[in-house]
Parts: C-alpha cells; structure tokens; sequence
C-alpha cells in the first residue's frame, strides 16, 4: 500500500490518468478487511504491506508513527525525541501531516505538548472519533478562554502516561 487518504483530506494524492482501478487486487482486500475489523474494534495493528514514499526523514517518523500502540498517544515532541531529534519539532509535525497512508500509519495519536488535538489531514472530527474508538480511556473536553474580546474554544484530551516511543 503506497496511500490510503481521507475524502477531503489534506495533501490527499490526485490519481494520475494512467492509473487503473484495481479494486479486486490482494492487496487491496486484505486492506479491506482490515479496515472493516479495526472499525468493529476487532483489530488494534494492520499487518497490510506498506511501501509510503517520502525523503529519509518522513519514513523515520512513519515508522515511528507505527510503533505508538493503539490507544496511546505521543505528543510531538515526544515523538522528535524518540527520533533523536529533539529540536526538530516542527520539522515532525511537518512529516506526520504528510503521512500518505492515513489510519494505517497512526499519525491521529499524535496530540498537541498540551494535550491538545492539533493538526490532522483527515479532520480534527475524524481525529477525536479514532482516537474515541482506539480506547475509550480517551477522555475529552472542551477548555473555553477568552482572547481580545472573543472567545474561544479548543478540544483537549488527557491520557495516561504512556510507555517510550516503540514499545507496546
């Protein structure tokens, strides 16, 4: 699997006029059948074979997206520590939003240093709905503050501690 996208998501691939729909193909029922158990909570790792293309650095934070285990979440910072790259943030942030097989490869485990859900290709909604599926553990909430006059809001979410970068 080369890229798995949302409907509207961000940085989604554009099929190119050579491409042939080969929607029988093995690969593409084992990702099916896949996707169908993960959703009925059935399956927690995809064992689907994955072949994403990205510079060196953007397979090192892929990989490192898919060692964060189901129901877990790692804050950006902590996954540029895990890569060795603590001053890197911004630059793994930049890697995890041009994750191009979305789901799969867990970029929606990644949080805000402040618990909160920043940044997904896929939709903060769709983020908050599979990180609400992965565990339930996942507690929710909204923190309202004002600022220059108007208000807002933000979703935070907290969670237990979880283990380094890698290990399940």
């Amino acid at each position: 699997m080369t890229g798995l996208y949302f409907v509207g998501q961000k940085y989604a691939a554009v099929p190119a006029s050579d491409w042939v729909a080969q929607t029988r193909a093995a690969p593409f029922a084992q990702a099916r059948t896949e996707l169908s158990e993960y959703f009925a909570g059935k399956r927690k790792r995809f064992d689907v074979p994955l072949a994403p293309s990205g510079t060196a650095f953007q397979t090192r934070v892929w990989q490192a997206l898919g060692a964060i285990p189901c129901g877990t979440t790692r804050t950006y910072a902590e996954l540029a520590q895990c890569l060795g790259a603590p001053r890197s943030v911004r630059a793994v942030a930049a890697a995890v939003g041009r994750n191009p097989i979305a789901l799969v490869v867990p970029c929606h485990r990644v949080i805000g240093s402040d618990g909160s859900l920043t940044g997904y290709a896929g939709g903060l909604t769709r983020k908050h709905a599979l990180l609400e599926l992965e565990g339930g553990f996942w507690e929710a909430r909204v923190a309202t503050w004002k600022t220059g006059g108007s208000q807002r809001s933000r979703a935070l979410c907290r969670a237990p501690a979880g283990k380094p970068c890698g290990t399940d």
